[in-house]
């Protein structure tokens, strides 16, 4: 049955992006690896030991001695051993785009043959592994499943900008078409993980677990971003209601913001997509949705009538918007919902400039239209949004973060991260 993949275990990962690097890497320290991504750009940096995303530094991918990249496919007819991690973004719709799940299925379908195993990472609802992407894989290849080859599922849970959690010291969760397939699945996946492995019953639950993971965490921030926008309403500060009501042992700790990124804003629309395929409307997980796609707009309003409130003027009056990233610490603007607000202020007639070194002035452009400061101004805005707290922004102190601020400004900061003194505005 695994004839080919237990001769030689030889992997190849489709897609080298903020999941698929790190298990490229990880995987390339142990076992003859093939880190493969259509993007020539990418390959070219990564063979001189670049990581644009940041999350792997030389030293790492120098450390991955059985690790080579490839933008050429037919690179891939040497490997048994699949992991697909593209992307699985959502459409205008708000409906899943299985365009790269699709186009890395038929890449990967000319390149399997008879024993290998085909993985997939890319977080999709419930079911589309075997039900979209298999006969994908059995068209390409003209094998059949489970009896020329097998598929499993292993969820990513990457968490961009965070060093103290890399791969290896996540639990994964891992699944596989057949209780054999499974358990190599497994096994494979345990050699390098050192936090250990959850073996799923079946491909279905892996997928469904995933997608819950992020579905939970945005509806408690919902929840949260919805007593903000009460609270607010009620002139009371939301952060002392919430410390005071963390003093109880099971109260959880989630705190409002804007919800961005390329899961927590995205995968419930993909549980709600399979919910509405099996007859079922799923009215808290869409209304959490609702919510926190709001909060772009609640900000700017926010923010306008603070400025109002001081007898500012609106229309032309300049706010700096510190941080354009989805989270802090991190190059990743996918999803980022800073735009948003960056909109949403413009529609009030304010005049908007963004600061974050994190982000290449490059990729603010073609991605947004958006062109990024180099430098700070003193004394140029009447208001200043601390919308991303990367730490550049909060080793100095508070005071000169806040230089480019007008005397009688406003200062707004959406996570609550600057002293009491800065008389900050927060959520």
């Amino acid at each position: 049955m695994h004839q080919r993949a237990e001769h030689h275990l030889r992997v190849a990962v489709v897609g080298l992006g903020y999941v698929g690097l790190p298990v490229a890497v990880r995987f390339g320290q142990k076992k003859q690896t093939l880190g493969f991504d259509i993007d020539t750009q990418r390959i070219a940096e990564l063979r001189n030991g670049i990581d644009r995303t940041n999350e792997i530094t030389a030293d790492e991918l120098g450390a991955a001695s059985e690790l080579t990249f490839s933008d050429q496919e037919q690179d891939l007819a040497a490997a048994n051993f699949y992991i697909v991690t593209v992307p699985t973004p959502i459409n205008s719709a708000k409906a899943p785009d299985l365009g790269p799940l699709r186009s890395a299925s038929e890449l990967v379908g000319r390149a399997i043959a008879p024993g290998d195993f085909v993985v997939y990472e890319s977080t999709v609802y419930p079911g589309a592994t075997e039900e979209y992407c298999v006969p994908i894989l059995e068209r390409a290849s003209g094998l059949k499943l489970n009896e020329d080859f097998f598929v499993g599922y292993s969820p990513e849970r990457i968490n961009p900008g965070d060093p103290s959690r890399g791969i290896a010291d996540i639990v994964k969760v891992t699944s596989g078409s057949t209780p054999q397939a499974a358990a190599f699945v497994d096994e494979t996946y345990r050699s390098i993980i050192s936090a250990g492995t959850h073996l799923a019953p079946s491909i279905e639950v892996a997928e469904a677990a995933k997608v819950i993971e992020n579905t939970q965490r945005d509806l408690n921030i919902a929840l949260v971003n919805e007593f903000s926008m009460i609270f607010d309403r009620l002139n009371i500060n939301t952060y002392d209601v919430l410390a005071a009501a963390g003093t109880k042992w099971n109260f959880l700790n989630f705190t409002p913001g804007l919800v961005g990124g390329h899961c927590i804003g995205v995968d419930p629309y993909y549980l709600a997509y399979k919910a509405e395929q099996a007859g079922h409307h799923p009215e808290i997980i869409l209304a959490g949705r609702r919510i926190n796609s709001r909060m772009a707009d609640h900000v700017a309003s926010k923010l306008v009538k603070a400025m109002i409130g001081k007898g500012l003027g609106i229309r032309g009056q300049r706010v700096l918007v510190l941080g354009l990233t989805f989270k802090e610490n991190c190059p990743d603007v996918r999803n980022t919902k800073v735009v948003d607000l960056i909109g949403s202020l413009k529609e009030f007639g304010l005049d908007v400039d963004v600061f974050d070194p994190w982000v290449e002035p490059e990729t603010a452009h073609q991605e947004f239209g958006i062109e990024l400061l180099d430098s700070l101004q003193p004394d140029a805005y009447e208001a200043i949004v601390l919308a991303v707290p990367h730490a550049d922004f909060l080793t100095s102190d508070w005071q000169d973060l806040c230089k480019p601020l007008k005397v009688g400004g406003v200062v707004m900061d959406l996570k609550s991260v600057l002293p009491e003194q800065a008389n900050a505005i927060t959520l």
